[in-house]
């Protein structure tokens, strides 16, 4: 393999393209407009502006991927994760163009990318899945007919998703429709087909996934397992390898499962087959991912094993020796996003204006940004992982809290502020979470970032610092400003950003957008009465969907967006009064 496209951006590009050119691989990156500067872009030897600053226009745009891949004689492609990295049509297309495909084969892709395929599939390989349905849901009534049989709460599923995209959890009979259109509307957009299913929603159980890969030999390695409970939204905060409190017997079982899993759709390459463990030593297949895993260099900080490097061998036809894979110590990966933890972890684009990297012994730090850097509203708004490895766990979580303060980022506020919570609480230092531990008990009420706010990507802000002494004591003080303010040009005046719901004793009953996105649905309409609480309209920024409720009881006397209208933070979605 001489040449390798790697068709991604953020820290997964940067994490393949460095472990490429360790091989003596030319890399090729792709880049969409408004990642004309990122720092992948500067690591590659050499990169190919692929479209516009959406990723339909860029990093979904196969053509156009293809045709690079064309022009720049790429002798591979690796995908990274998301985008189109468990797209099988995309890697057909690969391996027609005569290139080398970094993943599995298409046929793989498509039987576990199809959720009820692969429960399937699973089943058929006598790997026991959550309960649920093998047909795509079609009307609410099903589902009500299913939890009149199997209770309550039901998860609604994207049959084509993952990451939590695409799932809504149903608690009462109500809930089923609206839930059925939110989950399906979703999975349309993120994955291109809006096919739901329903299994029984598990309440207290752990998120345990299994690391294996396979070569084109017919070998298959189980790496270890990971846990990845601690997540808000379905979407995980906090990784760690090994899972705390599972035993070797566990452990051993949870290893052949996944080659089963596996062996029974013929893969090849790294794969993640997904479990959820209830309490009593029960687990049930829940998803295989087809693709390198964002929380994957815990699984190599404990085993030193490079699964780039072995992804890349694999697709040059290696044969792998991993029979005897030692596993050392502890790992934990926090990931930072640009979210607000203070305010319920709302997308916070913007631009980093100060950036400094926690070092030492053990602490790895895998990034995508720098200073100067913009996390856009256009992708996810993964900007780093912070990953820690300790001879213990107890030691782990200590040099993961230590990382964490030493781990700086300005400009925008992110999920660096909230990981102290979920490190010092009790279920987890005693290694007892469970996947919605951290919205049943952890408060984030005043936390975030005091690094200013996030603004809107287009407005451009000064920051000016200074050091003072209060008591005989040092502080340093930094302050931002819109470009204006400082420089004679007068003050720019932005809209108020209101927290979501909250309505200023002065703004005439206003509903501001709290961030840049694109409304997807409205709720009400122009002259109709509103409750405090109810949803007015769904508005989506970095893949999440955030709903906007009303702060009291009133009518809409003035309706300004509808569904498709992109909106800047601070503006104004409706008038509600009272």
């Amino acid at each position: 393999m001489e040449s390798l496209l790697v068709a991604n951006r953020g820290e997964i590009a940067v994490r393949i393209i460095r472990t490429a050119r360790e091989m003596g691989i030319r890399t090729i990156a792709v880049y969409s407009e408004i990642d004309r500067g990122a720092l992948h872009t500067s690591l590659a030897d050499e990169s190919w502006n692929i479209g516009g600053s959406t990723a339909a226009e860029s990093y979904l745009n196969t053509e156009r991927v293809l045709e690079v891949a064309r022009e720049a004689k790429a002798a591979a492609v690796h995908p990274g994760y998301g985008f189109l990295s468990e797209n099988a049509d995309f890697a057909r297309a690969i391996g027609d163009a005569g290139l080398a495909w970094v993943g599995p084969p298409p046929e793989a892709i498509e039987t576990m990318g199809d959720k009820i395929a692969s429960r399937m599939a699973a089943t058929a390989a006598g790997v026991a899945g959550v309960p649920g349905t093998s047909e795509p849901l079609t009307d609410p009534a099903e589902a009500i007919a299913f939890a009149a049989e199997h209770g309550y709460p039901l998860a609604l599923k994207a049959s084509h998703g993952g990451g939590g995209k695409g799932m809504r959890i149903v608690q009462a009979d109500d809930e089923v429709a609206p839930a059925l259109e939110a989950a399906a509307r979703e999975a349309q957009a993120y994955f291109g087909r809006p096919e739901v299913y329903i299994e029984r929603y598990l309440e207290r159980p752990r998120h345990i996934e299994a690391q294996v890969i396979f070569d084109t030999h017919g070998n298959g390695f189980f790496l270890g397992e990971r846990d990845c409970s601690s997540q808000r939204r379905n979407q995980k905060l906090i990784e760690e390898s090994p899972a705390a409190g599972v035993s070797e017997d566990l452990r051993g079982a949870i290893g052949e499962a996944a080659l089963a899993v596996g062996e029974a759709c013929a893969y090849v390459g790294a794969g993640t087959v997904e479990f959820l463990l209830e309490p009593d030593g029960q687990f049930y297949f829940l998803e295989m991912n087809t693709r390198l895993q964002v929380e994957h260099p815990v699984t190599e900080m404990v085993t030193g094993l490079d699964l780039v490097r072995l992804q890349l061998e694999v697709a040059m036809g290696d044969e792998l020796d991993l029979w005897d894979v030692p596993s050392s110590g502890h790992a934990i990966e926090m990931r930072v996003n640009a979210e607000d933890p203070g305010r319920d972890f709302q997308p916070s684009p913007g631009r980093i204006t100060e950036y400094r990297e926690p070092g030492g012994f053990g602490v790895r730090v895998d990034s995508g940004v720098e200073a100067g850097s913009t996390v856009s509203p256009y992708y996810d708004n993964l900007a780093a992982k912070l990953v820690v490895w300790a001879p213990s766990r107890h030691l782990a979580i200590e040099k993961a809290l230590r990382a964490v303060a030493d781990f700086k980022i300005g400009g925008i506020p992110t999920t660096l502020a909230a990981h102290p919570l979920l490190l010092r609480h009790e279920l987890f230092q005693s290694g007892r979470h469970y996947t919605k531990f951290v919205e049943d008990l952890l408060d984030f009420t005043g936390v975030g970032s005091d690094e200013g706010p996030a603004l809107p990507e287009d407005e451009a802000t000064t920051m000016r610092q200074a050091t003072v002494e209060v008591g005989g004591r040092r502080y340093d003080v930094k302050m931002w400003f819109p470009e204006g303010e400082l420089s004679g040009t007068g003050p720019r005046r932005r809209p108020p950003r209101l927290e979501r719901g909250a309505v200023p004793g002065d703004d005439g009953g206003m509903i501001t957008a709290p961030m840049q996105g694109t409304i997807v649905k409205v709720s009400v309409k122009a002259g109709g009465q509103v409750r405090a609480g109810d949803t007015l309209c769904i508005l989506e920024a970095m893949k999440m969907e955030n709903e906007i409720k009303a702060p009291a009881d009133g009518d809409v006397v003035d309706l300004r967006v509808q569904a498709g209208d992109s909106v800047a933070a601070g503006d104004v979605l409706l008038v509600v009064r009272g």
